[in-house]
């Protein structure tokens, strides 16, 4: 059967009002671009008539500007799910413009095989080769991609020019069967390989193939400065005393890391350790610092779902695809991040937070309780599945005014009874076998900033000191009530709450 071509603003015109958008991805590595930004036009010039132009968009993690940023401003979008970055879709949810779904990664496709979220009217898939047949090779990411060309009627496909042919290779397109049907995911090592390295659909349902040339939008993160670099040591640090005393096996076991500078400097960090041996990776993507860890062999395998790369680091894994196609794999994100597989491999977890509280529990999602930053993304599918669950972040934001350590997080998005290790610049909290009374103490001594140590044993002050896990209900976010007030934590004045 022979593949139709069409510009990209002859596939936007087959999206309706109302439709249910698929699209590939995750994070902007390997996300639809061509198409999205023509239907903002749309959009557009719909709403100049007075007309409804609103579209409910699934991927499997952010995207990129030509498609969350120009559709979010085109007021777009009336529902999307899951995870998202960018500014402008932040705003918008955040002013109650649109529906936003915070769900973890791993359930995506799943919960749109269930049918949980409706219909798939159609699915934008980006591709670095399509054939006649229905084979339907990816680029940078896995994504929701194989749940979304199985169950969409129609499918575009924007055939990136940016993508070689020659990265043919690094995917294995694997879609679990759901219950009652679904058997043990095979994966026994990082690199074990159970599937297909392509999408199977079936032609008659790609309505539309657009060329592009389009680079993945991707985001640069800020170099490391001296407290995400002392964040980083202080990983490296533990992991290295935990295998010294034989809590982690000689042999190590891979890791997960999360986005952004925080987990650049920690991979520096653990790159630098030669006390920690070549290590492998299980994660749901990989960042700059990694390829750089592959090439000097201190990382000996990455499984992941995206290369979230800058565009020459990505270049560069092209330009040598001889060298990198036995160290790398690219995963659906269902794999990628399944808490079995997870479990089985004995993956270490590394995540960054908002806030953390005394007694461990994690706010990676909310501002103050209420504003969207991003969403929680992959971080709960491995951090309930992890060998040991670490979370990291600064102990103080905005010139010392926000405290990173609380009496009790505005949000919860990782239970106590998940989080392993706490750590910032300041020092390491092991909460493994300790109580909520041990782990205040521990969180406090070793991870809170010096201006807020007092602070919060004065808040432990206000408790009863009995119960089993001490709190002052009526001072609980007093720290977050004095931010709001005065924009600074520090101000707080707990005698008012006695």
């Amino acid at each position: 059967m022979a593949l139709n071509y069409i510009s990209a603003a002859e596939a936007a015109s087959l999206i309706k009002d109302g439709y249910n958008i698929g699209l590939s991805g995750f994070t902007p590595a390997g996300t639809a671009k061509a198409v999205t930004a023509e239907l903002a036009k749309i959009a557009e010039s719909e709403h100049s008539k007075g007309n409804s132009f609103q579209v409910s968009i699934f991927t499997g993690a952010s995207t990129g500007e030509s498609c969350d940023g120009i559709l979010s401003r085109a007021k777009a979008i009336r529902y999307r799910a899951p995870y998202t970055t960018n500014t402008d879709f932040r705003k918008a949810v955040n002013n109650g413009e649109i529906a936003y779904n915070d769900i973890h990664l791993s359930q995506m496709a799943q919960e749109i095989r269930y049918g949980f979220m409706g219909k798939i009217d159609i699915a934008i898939i980006e591709a670095c080769e399509v054939t006649p047949d229905g084979k339907i090779y990816l680029t940078a990411a896995g994504g929701i991609s194989p749940t979304l060309c199985r169950l969409a009627p129609q499918i575009i496909v924007e055939l990136n020019a940016a993508h070689p042919k020659h990265s043919i290779g690094l995917h294995d397109v694997y879609e679990p069967k759901d219950p009652p049907y679904r058997r043990e995911i095979p994966i026994y090592k990082s690199s074990d390989r159970i599937g297909t390295t392509y999408i199977q659909v079936d032609p008659k349902k790609i309505v539309g193939v657009v060329e592009t040339d389009w680079k993945d939008e991707a985001r640069d993160f800020a170099e490391a400065d001296p407290i995400t670099e002392r964040i980083g040591q202080n990983v490296a640090d533990f992991l290295s005393a935990d295998l010294k005393r034989g809590i982690i096996p000689s042999t190590f076991l891979p890791l997960q890391s999360g986005v952004g500078n925080i987990a650049n400097a920690v991979l520096a960090a653990l790159g630098r350790d030669k006390s920690i041996p070549a290590f492998e990776m299980y994660t749901e993507v990989l960042q700059n610092a990694v390829i750089g860890l592959i090439r000097e062999g201190r990382v000996k395998f990455g499984s992941t779902c995206s290369l979230t790369l800058t565009n020459d680091c990505l270049q560069s894994i092209y330009d040598d695809m001889d060298f990198f196609r036995d160290k790398l794999v690219l995963r659906p994100s269902e794999i990628s991040n399944n808490p079995e597989v997870i479990r089985r491999l004995g993956v270490i977890s590394m995540n960054t937070a908002i806030e953390a509280d005394i007694y461990g529990n994690i706010n990676s999602t909310h501002i103050s309780g209420n504003k969207m930053m991003n969403g929680i993304g992959g971080s709960g599918d491995f951090t309930r599945g992890a060998y040991i669950s670490i979370f990291s972040c600064p102990s103080e934001a905005k010139a010392g005014k926000i405290s990173s350590i609380v009496p009790m997080v505005s949000h919860v998005d990782h239970s106590e009874h998940s989080v392993n290790v706490v750590i910032t610049e300041q020092g390491i909290a092991d909460l493994r076998g300790k109580s909520p009374k041990e782990r205040a103490q521990a969180i406090i001594e070793n991870c809170a900033h010096p201006d807020y140590k007092n602070i919060l044993w004065d808040y432990l002050k206000l408790t009863d000191g009995k119960s089993q896990t001490p709190q002052a209900l009526q001072a609980a976010f007093g720290m977050h009530v004095e931010l709001a007030k005065s924009g600074d934590m520090r101000n707080v004045n707990w005698g008012q709450y006695m």
